[in-house]
């Protein structure tokens, strides 16, 4: 098996345009969620969630491109740019039946789909854009991406709910070590918050109502969670078969050593109330990594906000890491920047690599009421400095669909 890293981060969030300003805000926990201004929310039930601020498409593609694509291909786009950007690879370096990429999304373009859908409702089905279909689909962001850098090899579209983005990586990552590619970009992308997503998620009660005060909305694992703040934006990552990083002089952010992939078979919406499947992805994970549950310094929580969520993960983390799992320092960056759906596992992971690199635990903020339920170490409200060497993300979907990352700090050897 053969050793893969991450050589290169791109990203796109509510809480900046960028890798560094994102992980800044993050670790001085700062919330991005505010009342929602892309529609008129005030016959929703959650009228907040955490859009993206300052976001300039001209400043990644050119301008007759941005009216083929629905934004969460244009978030996709900006962040394998600076993704690519940032690990200085040169794709021509490499044979391009081994260079590929796996990007992903939840809930595909639907801006695109409502404003087209309107169009047909209202009779006018003749200004419906040629560029509509391939301006929504989900493995266009792929797609758009592969064109823009060149990339030939192989090109997958995972859609498993909010572990997407996690799959994205894993998937590629067991490409790379399997040796049947050498370079993968890989991540998700979401941009959703629209008046249909949105009254979607209302109708299962599963965001937050708490609309006379947004920043405080999100706060996993407190006793007085009553729902997640809905987020979009998008996580790139490049990963490389670790000598051919070292032979260019690579900059490398962590090494990917564990993958774990598994189902609830439990419910449609609702993760197993045990924990089960994400107990056992957790040991996947880690069996994977070939490291005992005691060498983890860190886990980075799905940490969604909703009650019956974070208390299955609780139960999950006690499953996996018996008595540890009391012990071994949890955060969720979702108390900042919401629920990014199939874009949060390919985020989050960015943000683990950095609290390794750093040295920096990113808090869970409006941690006010502690939940006797979830009895686990929550990193509360202050950002904590700490020597990480080893650390998983959890990311848990909807249909009970579970992605788990581990990630260790490269040492050089």
């Amino acid at each position: 098996m053969r050793r893969v890293v991450i050589t290169g981060v791109g990203a796109v969030t509510p809480l900046g345009i960028g890798v560094e300003k994102s992980w800044q805000d993050l670790c001085q926990g700062i919330s991005a969620v505010g009342m929602i201004t892309r529609f008129d929310a005030k016959n929703h039930r959650c009228q907040i969630a955490a859009e993206v601020k300052g976001f300039n498409p001209d400043d990644f593609m050119e301008k007759k491109q941005i009216r083929t694509m629905d934004l969460f291909i244009q978030y996709a786009i900006a962040a394998a740019r600076m993704a690519m950007e940032d690990s200085k690879f040169d794709i021509t370096s490499v044979d391009e039946d081994r260079a590929g990429l796996i990007v992903g999304s939840a809930l595909q373009g639907m801006q695109t789909m409502e404003y087209n859908q309107q169009l047909l409702l209202e009779g006018m089905q003749d200004k419906i854009s040629p560029f509509f279909v391939p301006g929504f689909i989900a493995n266009m962001a792929g797609c758009q991406i592969a064109i823009a850098f060149g990339i030939k090899g192989p090109l997958i579209c995972p859609v498993t709910a909010c572990a997407t983005g996690t799959h994205a990586i894993g998937d590629a990552f067991k490409m790379i070590q399997q040796g049947r590619t050498d370079f993968m970009l890989a991540g998700g992308a979401e941009a959703a918050i629209t008046p249909l997503i949105c009254a979607g998620f209302d109708a299962l009660k599963v965001t937050s109502p708490r609309n006379n005060e947004p920043e405080r909305a999100s706060r996993p694992f407190d006793k007085d969670r009553d729902g997640f703040a809905p987020g979009e934006g998008a996580g790139i990552v490049i990963l490389e078969e670790l000598e051919m990083a070292l032979r260019r002089g690579a900059k490398i952010y962590a090494e990917v050593t564990g993958y774990g992939i598994t189902n609830d078979a439990y419910h449609i919406v609702s993760t197993d109330p045990q924990g089960d499947g994400a107990a056992r992805c957790m040991k996947m994970a880690l069996a994977d990594a070939g490291i005992s549950c005691n060498q983890v310094d860190y886990i980075n929580a799905h940490g969604t906000s909703t009650i019956v969520n974070d208390l299955s993960e609780t139960m999950a983390i006690k499953t996996a890491f018996g008595e540890y799992g009391k012990v071994v320092p949890v955060s969720s960056n979702k108390s900042m920047i919401g629920h990014l759906m199939g874009g949060s596992g390919a985020v989050e992971a960015i943000f683990t690599a950095l609290t390794m690199r750093d040295g920096v635990i990113p808090p869970t903020i409006n941690y006010e009421t502690p939940d006797p339920q979830c009895d686990l170490h929550i990193v509360a409200n202050t950002a904590r400095k700490a020597k990480v060497n080893i650390a998983i993300s959890n990311s848990f979907g909807f249909g009970g669909t579970n992605g788990v990352l581990v990630l260790k700090e490269f040492s050089g050897q």
